[in-house]
């Protein structure tokens, strides 16, 4: 093998190894963007309750079976006439809690954007209609910006009335008005949703 031989084989080896390189710190500097971008994700979950654990909390021993509620025009133009605020969709998950074999409660959640990102409430009612518990199972908003439990319990024995409106029978979140608007129309939304549902369900023959 000649000089240039040896200088062109050296060449290529250190040509190979900087690619490698470059490759080896590009794929590590993907991971640790992935890794932020996890980390962030935690701190805006950061305080938030799974389904599961809210309906088993809200509705012990009782079984809970997960339906599907897809409301009509006339449906949802008459949830948002008595709920008095708009609509954010038209699918509703639905879980219906029995105890020996006689309903217990109806729970819905609620999907819609709070200020610029995604929350979702699951609003769990009793047998005739009336709040149990209003919790946060999805929040894509700062974590600092997220409805506290006190704010939340103001909910608890509530029926749909026209004092459920913030800063006349409902108080402000401290910081974040948005979130208590959000959670308030939410609220209103489901127990007008609950409303019509009931009805239906006992005009039906």
């Amino acid at each position: 093998m000649n000089f240039f031989s040896i200088c062109s084989c050296r060449v290529s080896r250190w040509r190979y190894s900087s690619r490698v390189t470059f490759r080896s710190k590009g794929v590590a500097c993907l991971a640790a963007l992935l890794v932020l971008a996890g980390m962030a994700i935690l701190t805006a979950q950061e305080g938030v309750i799974s389904r599961q654990e809210a309906l088993a909390a809200v509705y012990q021993d009782a079984t809970v079976i997960r339906d599907r509620v897809i409301l009509t025009t006339e449906q949802m133009g008459a949830v948002a006439a008595l709920a008095r605020v708009g609509m954010q969709g038209k699918i509703y998950p639905r879980y219906i809690a029995r105890k020996d074999g006689v309903v217990v409660g109806r729970a819905y959640i609620d999907t819609h954007t709070a200020k610029t990102e995604r929350q979702s409430l699951l609003v769990s009612l009793d047998s005739a209609g009336r709040v149990i518990r209003v919790d946060v199972t999805v929040f894509f908003e700062p974590a600092q910006y997220m409805a506290p439990q006190d704010f939340l319990r103001q909910y608890d024995g509530q029926v749909l009335h026209d004092e459920m409106v913030i800063r006349r029978g409902i108080r402000p979140v401290a910081g974040a008005s948005f979130t208590g608007r959000a959670v308030n129309n939410a609220v209103r939304r489901v127990l007008a949703l609950d409303q019509i549902l009931q009805g239906e369900t006992a005009a039906a023959p």
